[in-house]
Parts: structure tokens; sequence; C-alpha cells
């Protein structure tokens, strides 16, 4: 029986980040995948996983991924990469969080960046305040120093929670992030797009999350 349901934020709850990585990349005339490439590489101790971490300031970052990505072909700052994290939200992902959290413990697992990172107006921050009072627990990268896919991260949800991992569903738009959940017996979903979660979430959790 599933007692609780674990999501990643980006690239789940909104739409991914990678179709604008790859508009830009193009608009510029850069390498394909180049952004992509980056954050990948190295992926435990690269300019981003410091970022995500707070270990480093916003300055730092832009020049740190600035001599990552030209080690792999081209320059990119990282201050121009952090606008194109803005997702929308996924409306039919949150109607299916809100039936799960009616059913389920709910959390949140979400590697992000330092406060003030990336600008976002009143009404972004609204709406995903809304969204994020549905989870029972939320752990967010750069508060705690932590980030996916360390396992210790998500031992710290599962004993939040107070559930056992074999009885849990875990959802996240990166393979890498799903591994470490798999390994601790959580069924793991590795979101393409909305509709695929879904029916997937349906057959693990046994609930119509699509409405009549």
């Amino acid at each position: 029986m599933i007692e609780a349901v674990i999501w990643d934020f980006g690239g789940v709850l909104t739409s991914s980040p990678f179709e604008a990585f790859a508009q830009f990349e193009t608009e510029r005339g850069l390498p394909i995948d180049i952004i992509r490439r980056t954050n990948a590489a190295n992926h435990f101790e690269n300019a981003w996983a410091k970022f995500e971490r707070a270990e480093i300031d916003l300055d730092t970052f832009d020049a740190l991924f600035a001599e990552e990505s030209r080690a792999l072909g081209a320059e990119v700052r990282g201050r121009d990469v952090l606008p194109l994290l803005s997702g929308t939200l996924r409306p039919e992902m949150v109607n299916a969080l809100r039936t799960i959290k009616q059913n389920h413990k709910t959390g949140c697992i979400t590697n992000n960046l330092p406060a003030n990172a990336i600008g976002s107006s009143s009404g972004r921050t609204l709406y995903v305040a809304e969204v994020m009072a549905l989870f029972d627990h939320v752990i967010e990268s750069a508060k705690i120093g932590l980030r996916k896919p360390d396992p210790k991260i998500y031992q710290m949800m599962i004993e939040a929670l107070g559930v056992d991992p074999k009885a849990c569903v875990y959802l996240d738009d990166l393979g890498v992030n799903l591994k470490p959940a798999r390994e601790m017996g959580m069924a793991t979903i590795k979101v393409v797009s909305a509709e695929q979660a879904i029916a997937e979430l349906e057959d693990a959790t046994g609930l119509n999350l699509r409405g009549a």
C-alpha cells in the first residue's frame, strides 16, 4: 500500500527548463545541449551543485559556470542561464497533487537556488507558495546544504514523513535523481510528460487523477 508520494518540483510540477535551454542555445549559435552537459559534468561538485547547496554566491557561480562550459566547447555565463529556469506550472499535475494530498502523505524534494538568485514576480511567488502548501514536508537543497542525488536528502524526507520507503512513490524528471530513491525501495516515475506521469501515478496509487 502506498503511504506517501514524493515529488520533485521543477520539470515535474512545472514545465521542463530543457526547452528553454535549447532555444537559448539555438538563438546564440551555441553547441547543442551545452548547458545540460555543463550541468551534468562532475555533477556532485560543479558550479551548479555548489550553487544549489548555497556554497557559493551568484558572482562565483557565474564565473565558474562560464569556465566549465568553456571547457566543453563554448562559454555560457551562469547569470544567463538562471532566467531560463522559471517554468510554468502544469495545472494537470497540480490537480493530481491535490487528489493525492487527500489520500496520502505528500513531500517535495527540490534542488533549488538561494533566495533571490532568480528575480521572480509577486504573482509567480504566490502561485508557487500555493502549490508548496499542498506538501506535508518540503526539503530545499539551498536551505539544508544537500542536494539530490545525495541519498541523505531522501532519508531526511522518509524520516520527516514517518513512512517506509517501500510504501512511497517518487517522481523526478532526471534519472540520476531517481536512482537513490529506487535503491531505498521506492517506486519511481521518470516524468517525461504530464500525461505519462499521471498515468503511471494512477497505476501506482489506484487513484483517478484525471477526473471523471
